[in-house]
């Protein structure tokens, strides 16, 4: 593939300025579709008379579409040129979006959110590789920061969205509103991206796709129906995740025997993208998983409306903001080992508030640990990132973008399908309501109770208030036990941190700056 010259100035440039945004468009429709439809699932089920088990498949489908696409990309890049594939993921997605909100049956929503999912699955390994050649090694630290920013505030911004589309409008329109955004960022890509003149000299490995692709699905299939079962030992549980895992295992045996596997495992031989994807992995599993609780806690707990749990998320965000352009520069001025480990102090700080959550706890706390964790967020996720990816070389770049997106979507799965069986087992912890009964005939809880009387007062007008207390008490405890599980795991953080570099070494610089180039004299930075 014909590569573009890199720049030696240290500064983004107009041009890298152009590409970023066409990536960062694509990222926050992809992002925030995720977000925005968790909290239309109360909505569907109503829509659609269909069990809560039944509209979780609108998500599920979406990440395992996701899971099942993403192998393919680092291959597809290098075969038909990132700008055409990122168009055609582009168009997939706007295509699906559409599709969703004319749908008249749940069956029919799951399915255009796969075709959705195809889509969006493409669009963050694409613009990853896109990106990293567009900006070069020594720029490729504040380039990441630019695209971690929807990255960090999907979670944020998505509910805010979600809450006020269906409030004022349909729930249609969470769908809706990626047309124009889809057909913008069309354009965009068009014009902004540079021509691809693809060379394909690899050969596609059908066997590794038909082992890996299946095998991720089914394992996060297996992880995805957990929270729904409660328990390992459910057949659609511990089945799929036993024959996924084991295709995902026999792939990485057969991995190193083809010259061109469908995702490169022979990369783990960089040490710096070996450490930092240990490190990604841990963290992203706490931060996914506890980013699902913050605003169930205020839903829940708090009793606050989906818009309002929204705002109250928003000092996260700004927290993501003010640090993230920095981190971003002195990732590519100084090892990250020197800065990242600082930043997981203020996150642990921030989570240890919420392992001492009550039915009260002040907002003023929450709110500032939340802005406190929003700092340390910023100077985390997109450096760690930006270590994994910048000594690689151009023709690893799609490669590596892959993997780290693969260990990204497993540990994001994993995390929220852990924390959503904690808190449940927590909360069936709770003493039954005698003569209390759901639709399905099982016993009705005290903490049960009391949060659904925090969105629905009139359910427990006839029960007295000491229960209803009790109730809410013992929700709020299981939130914060919980979160002592995330806040374990965030201190886990710290033992690969440890290891990331903290020396520049000459060999890396050099390494490095063959990233993405052409063959012309660039200065060492």
């Amino acid at each position: 593939m014909t590569q573009q010259p890199v720049a030696t100035s240290d500064k983004l440039d107009a041009a890298v300025l152009k590409v970023a945004g066409v990536v960062v468009l694509g990222a926050i429709m992809s992002i925030l579709d995720v977000t925005v439809v968790s909290v239309a699932i109360p909505t569907f089920q109503r829509e659609f008379d269909a069990t809560y088990a039944q509209v979780a498949w609108t998500m599920t489908a979406y990440t395992l579409a996701l899971a099942t696409v993403i192998p393919l990309s680092g291959w597809a890049a290098d075969r038909f040129g990132t700008k055409r594939l990122y168009m055609v993921a582009l168009a997939l997605f706007t295509i699906g979006s559409g599709l969703c909100a004319t749908a008249d049956t749940i069956g029919q929503l799951i399915t255009f959110r796969v075709l959705q999912g195809l889509g969006g699955g493409m669009l963050m390994p694409l613009g990853m590789t896109i990106m990293t050649r567009a900006a070069g090694p020594h720029r490729i630290g504040r380039l990441m920061a630019v695209l971690g920013i929807p990255m960090l505030l999907g979670p944020i911004g998505g509910p805010i969205l979600g809450g006020w589309l269906i409030d004022t409008a349909s729930w249609h329109w969470i769908f809706l509103i990626n047309l124009p955004i889809g057909a913008i960022a069309l354009v965009y890509a068009l014009l902004a991206l540079p021509k691809d003149n693809p060379e394909p000299s690899e050969s596609f490995d059908f066997l590794g796709m038909l082992m890996l692709s299946p095998g991720l699905a089914l394992f996060l299939f297996g992880v995805s129906s957990l929270p729904e079962a409660g328990t390992m030992a459910d057949t659609k549980v511990w089945l799929p995740m036993l024959v996924g895992g084991a295709l995902v295992v026999a792939f990485v045996l057969y991995s190193f025997k083809p010259r061109h596997p469908l995702v490169d495992l022979r990369l783990f031989a960089n040490r710096n993208l070996t450490i930092a994807t240990v490190t990604l992995v841990v963290f992203i599993v706490a931060f996914m998983g506890a980013g699902l609780l913050f605003p169930s806690y205020f839903l829940q707990i708090r009793g606050e409306s989906t818009l309002t749990a929204g705002l109250l998320m928003a000092p996260q965000g700004i927290g993501a903001m003010l640090t993230m352009p920095i981190a971003g520069m002195l990732a590519d001025r100084m090892p990250i080992g020197r800065t990242v480990p600082f930043a997981l102090v203020l996150i642990a700080a921030g989570f240890f508030t919420f392992t001492q959550v009550d039915p009260h706890t002040s907002y003023w706390l929450l709110c500032g640990s939340l802005f406190v964790m929003g700092l340390g967020m910023g100077a985390t996720m997109m450096p760690i990132m930006t270590s994994a990816l910048k000594t690689l070389h151009a023709q690893e770049v799609a490669r590596g973008s892959t993997l780290v997106n693969i260990i990204q979507q497993i540990g994001g799965s994993v995390g929220a399908a852990l924390m959503s069986v904690i808190l449940t087992s927590e909360l069936n912890g709770s003493r039954p309501i005698p003569g209390v009964t759901d639709p399905s005939g099982k016993a009705v809880t005290e903490a049960q109770l009391a949060i659904a009387g925090q969105q629905q007062p009139e359910l427990i007008e006839k029960f007295p208030m000491n229960l209803i207390e009790r109730g809410l008490d013992f929700a709020a405890g299981a939130f914060a036990n919980t979160f002592w599980v995330a806040f374990v795991l965030v201190l886990l953080t710290f033992i690969p941190a440890a290891f990331l570099p903290r020396r520049r070494k000459p060999s890396d610089l050099l390494d490095g700056q063959q990233a993405g180039q052409a063959p012309t004299t660039v200065g060492i930075h």
